[in-house]
């Protein structure tokens, strides 16, 4: 697995060891950034973030700063050990979490990346619908991968949809009430 593009472009990134983990395709990260264009000096949470591949491709293509979220511990160990590798340690957070114990805080985000395990989206859907929104700035994007089948919803505008095998890429908006 590589960074796709920016600074960091074609760099190696280590995933968790295990089976739990299903690092999101390259083909697929691409297209991602592709889709959301420009995103220089933003604020990115990468929730479920596995390796740290979609937030560390944020910051390799001019993101400011990103917060990873995951709470296994080989997901930590890898998401740090690529940080570090890149020297991008300065400009990340890591935080070992259950999602579902996400609370609001004073922190808020330009960029939000949700790639739950496919099983859970269903479940974690409300949850993230209901807590999602006070991380979020105006006009904040949020990024979710799921499986077609199951998926992920979080009651936020969709503006584009794209499907890549069994994975559901959307993106939404989020708009001040």
């Amino acid at each position: 697995m590589r960074v796709v593009g920016g600074e960091y472009g074609g760099r190696r990134l280590e995933a968790p060891r295990g089976r739990s983990t299903r690092p999101t395709s390259e083909r697929t990260r691409e297209a991602v950034f592709a889709m959301l264009g420009d995103i220089n000096g933003a604020r990115v949470l990468d929730l479920f973030a596995g390796s740290g591949a979609l937030g560390i491709e944020a910051l390799s293509r001019g993101a400011a700063h990103a917060t990873f979220v995951d709470r296994g511990q080989p997901a930590i160990a890898a998401i740090t050990r690529n940080l570090e590798q890149l020297g991008l340690r300065e400009r990340a957070q890591i935080t070992k979490l259950d999602v579902r114990a996400l609370a609001p805080h004073s922190d808020t985000y330009d960029l939000v990346f949700v790639d739950p395990p496919y099983g859970e989206a269903t479940d974690l859907g409300p949850l993230l619908a209901r807590e999602l929104p006070a991380q979020l700035t105006p006009g904040a994007r949020v990024v979710s991968e799921s499986d077609r089948r199951a998926p992920l919803e979080l009651g936020l505008p969709t503006i584009r949809e794209r499907r890549y095998g069994d994975t559901l890429i959307r993106i939404h908006q989020f708009a001040t009430r």
